[in-house]
């Protein structure tokens, strides 16, 4: 906990590694996390469509541990957010959306 899980097209400009690094950065830079729990990762896909006219997109998914404060929420998605356009500009369809992690149901080893 937390997991950041980046899906983006594959015509990015950048390298993914660039990517996660921004983002597993961004998160941590939040002082909301233990820099040592926090988790990046992420997908590409090939094939997608767009109904804006944006050459691709970035969507980062947030998932948390349940209990935050709304504030902290919107300050990590919007932080997130800023981080990608300062990366990627406004060429890109980007979004950022935070999850609560049930701890009651998440499990991990």
């Amino acid at each position: 906990m937390p997991h950041f899980i980046i899906e983006h097209s594959d015509n990015l400009h950048i390298q993914t590694e660039e990517l996660v690094a921004t983002i597993h950065q961004a998160a941590i830079g939040t002082a909301l996390f233990d820099l040592t729990t926090v988790k990046t990762r992420a997908n590409s896909f090939q094939h997608f469509q767009l109904g804006n006219g944006k050459a691709g997109f970035v969507h980062v998914q947030a998932h948390i541990m349940a209990g935050r404060e709304i504030e902290k929420k919107q300050f990590l998605s919007e932080t997130l957010l800023f981080a990608l356009e300062d990366l990627l500009g406004y060429d890109y369809q980007l979004s950022v959306h935070v999850y609560d992690l049930l701890p009651e149901v998440y499990r991990k080893n």
